[in-house]
């Protein structure tokens, strides 16, 4: 894994949607009226890993695609205020996410990505400059050609000695591609460190919860954090003990939207700073616990 002494820039490649969040306050009423509070805000894992970082003061750039629109303009605005150095590619219809959040937290979504999957090549080199890590969820491996624009970018980035980290994103993404497909597309992207929540980690195969009599897969990286809501965290390491780190209590989640992107960039800019996995598991951690009482990706303010 790269050196920390220069933590440097955290490059995040990926999708800037608009979410459309719908906290549910009631359970749904099929073919009629449910009461509902409705919040539009920035979203897209990526732009969110990217504003997160910047919360912190961190240095942080995004790269990605939306449309030439309105709805593009206010999102590169938007996310350029929270102090992300943004680097667009324009083309098609910005994308929108449809969050259904019901009164537990829990969110089902309806992604349409739109313009975020038609990231292309070539990327500007310069994205790189000044990088310290480079951050993808696996969003953009989704279909091309933000697919092979991603995987170009990663290969540029361990060229030039930049670690590089995944995200596994969703579950639905994995069934779409199918598992065998999927972790070609890790190995390919060949990251240092790989995140994924408890669902994602049990559809792949990894972390305590698999299934001890199944045939499971290679070590995605050298550092795999399996993030359990509430519940530790276990950071996996080949030929070693798992660690199994608490999270931080939260009294009262009301949105779950945003909290592994909010724990992603607190793990790398503490990974940056040259923490160690378990202090940088407490970071990811307390970052994630912010985002759990406001709608969206978005920290709850006091």
């Amino acid at each position: 894994m790269p050196s920390p002494a220069e933590p440097g820039v955290l490059v995040v490649a990926g999708d800037l949607v608009e979410d459309v969040v719908v906290w549910l306050a009631e359970p749904t009423r099929h073919a009629t009226d449910t009461a509902a509070r409705i919040v539009r805000s920035r979203g897209g894992s990526a732009a969110n890993v990217a504003a997160f970082a910047a919360g912190t003061g961190a240095p942080a750039r995004f790269v990605g695609c939306v449309g030439a629109d309105a709805a593009g303009d206010g999102l590169a605005h938007g996310l350029a205020s929270t102090g992300v150095d943004v680097r667009l590619q324009r083309a098609g219809t910005t994308g929108t996410v449809v969050l259904l959040v019901d009164p537990d937290g829990e969110r089902t979504m309806y992604p349409d990505r739109g313009a975020a999957a038609e990231l292309r090549r070539p990327i500007d080199p310069s994205v790189l400059d000044g990088a310290g890590w480079l951050h993808v969820p696996a969003y953009g491996l989704e279909r091309e050609p933000a697919r092979s624009a991603v995987v170009t970018l990663a290969d540029a980035a361990r060229e030039s000695g930049v670690g590089v980290s995944l995200d596994v994103s969703s579950t639905g993404l994995i069934d779409a591609l199918g598992v065998s497909h999927f972790l070609a597309l890790v190995t390919r992207i060949g990251p240092d460190i790989v995140f994924a929540n408890a669902d994602e980690a049990a559809l792949l195969g990894i972390g305590s919860a698999a299934d001890p009599a199944a045939t499971r897969p290679e070590p995605l990286a050298p550092l795999t954090v399996v993030k359990r809501g509430p519940h530790p965290a276990e950071v996996l390491r080949p030929g070693r003990p798992a660690l199994h780190v608490p999270a931080t209590a939260v009294d009262d989640v009301r949105d779950a939207t945003g909290a592994g992107d909010a724990f992603a960039a607190g793990f790398l800019v503490a990974t940056m700073a040259g923490a160690d996995p378990r202090a940088a598991c407490v970071a990811g951690h307390a970052l994630a616990a912010s985002v759990l009482g406001s709608p969206g990706a978005s920290v709850a303010l006091a």
